[in-house]
């Protein structure tokens, strides 16, 4: 390969990779940047654009076919591509927690959940059939106040009326004895 329009002569690979930097180092980033969106990411495919470069310098030296810039973006490119499939390929990274730090309990344990809804459906136990038929009608099969009036056989206040004293009666129930909710 002639460097910089000279004559062919022996170069070693350092000095044939400080040859390609210095001269189609800018393009080469500016390329890379405009592919990746990213500078740091840029940086790193140069780099190792031109780890392939040294490691493929005699047929750099040899290649009579195409330019080196060429050669060059074209590496560029394939790194880019590579570790953009490589990234789709995988799930998504997800940062280790520190030693240390507690985490917090995003989702709770299935045991609290399961004690959670026996405590609810004993509470509701203690609720006149008419409070808990309008909480299971609401809550639990997800109608309207009017699908649930409909339901019931009740106008729409009624139902208002009684999910407001259910939902106290409830947790009156539920926060302990003595407490009762008159109504």
């Amino acid at each position: 390969m002639a460097i910089g329009g000279r004559r062919p002569r022996k170069v070693n690979g350092e000095d044939l990779v400080r040859h390609l930097y210095a001269e189609h180092g800018r393009s080469l980033l500016a390329y890379a940047t405009r592919l990746t969106g990213d500078r740091a990411a840029a940086e790193d495919v140069v780099q190792e654009t031109l780890v392939r470069a040294w490691k493929h310098a005699e047929d750099l030296r040899n290649d009579a076919k195409g330019s080196v810039r060429g050669w060059l973006l074209t590496v560029a490119r394939n790194i880019i591509t590579d570790r953009a499939r490589a990234r789709a390929a995988r799930p998504p990274e997800v940062a280790e927690p520190e030693e240390g730090v507690p985490t917090p309990a995003v989702e709770r344990d299935h045991a609290q959940r399961v004690v959670d809804s026996m405590a609810v459906l004993g509470a509701m136990d203690g609720l006149s059939t008419e409070h808990r038929e309008v909480l299971v009608e609401i809550y639990y099969r997800g109608r309207t106040v009017a699908e649930a009036a409909k339901s019931l056989g009740v106008a729409p206040g009624t139902v208002k009326s009684r999910s407001y004293y259910a939902l106290r009666a409830l947790r009156a129930v539920m926060s302990g004895p003595g407490k009762e909710v008159a109504r």
